[in-house]
């Protein structure tokens, strides 16, 4: 799962970065507000832990703009202030919990499980582009009346590909969001998945779905 982390004090973010990752998740960090704002816009995460005081834009405001934009990720307030009333605006703006500076790890990590779950019980939407669906719970893919079976990395490459639909992503982008940034972009993985997906899903079928742009990278739409 991937997690992103928007603190701007960078002991403790270091702190809170090394710790998840060591639980198993992928976690981007932005230093201040406007960053994390684009990053929670242009990405999908799986959840998003907030710091309330951040430079250029407050943590409340990037939470009331990303629930302004229909952004459902839930999202974990930190903040040194944890009076009832910080609370209650801080819920009231849409976050769906609150955890006062300084805490524990322990506590964090339990927190970041629970609403992780609480996310897991409403079933994802499924995702479409033309005639291309991909069921993110049931791990489907199927493209009209086809159902196409696809390796983990496909899968993931193609869920990716549809969340950014129309937006030209970068190989850049896809190694940290598809291999987590595991591997020297200068490779061609990418390029021989991408090969794979499109004799997968493009191969007999109209319209081609998988676009390259050249010098850039690639974007998934219908023409």
């Amino acid at each position: 799962m991937r997690l992103l982390l928007v603190e701007d004090e960078k002991k403790v973010a270091s702190f809170i970065k090394k710790g998840l990752e060591e639980e198993g998740y992928a976690v981007d960090w932005a230093s201040d507000g406007e960053a994390g704002l684009y990053m929670g816009l242009d990405t999908f995460y799986d959840l998003i832990i907030l710091d309330v005081n951040l430079p250029v834009k407050s943590g409340l405001t990037v939470l009331k703009e990303l629930r302004n934009q229909n952004i459902t990720t839930p999202i974990l307030l930190l903040t040194v202030r944890a009076t009832i009333e910080d609370k209650v605006i801080g819920l009231d703006t849409g976050a769906d919990d609150y955890l006062p500076k300084p805490f524990a790890f322990q506590e964090l990590r339990a927190r970041v499980r629970a609403l992780l779950r609480r996310q897991s019980k409403t079933e994802a939407p499924v995702l479409q582009v033309a005639d291309l669906t991909l069921d993110p719970a049931r791990r489907i893919v199927s493209r009209g009346d086809q159902v196409i079976d696809l390796t983990a990395k496909e899968f993931a490459l193609l869920d990716y590909l549809m969340r950014s639909k129309e937006r030209v992503v970068t190989r850049t982008m896809i190694a940290d969001h598809v291999w987590d940034g595991g591997f020297e972009t200068t490779t061609n993985i990418i390029d021989v998945y991408v090969n794979y997906l499109r004799k997968k899903i493009d191969a007999g079928n109209e319209p081609k779905l998988i676009h390259t742009v050249r010098g850039v990278g690639y974007v998934l739409k219908a023409e």
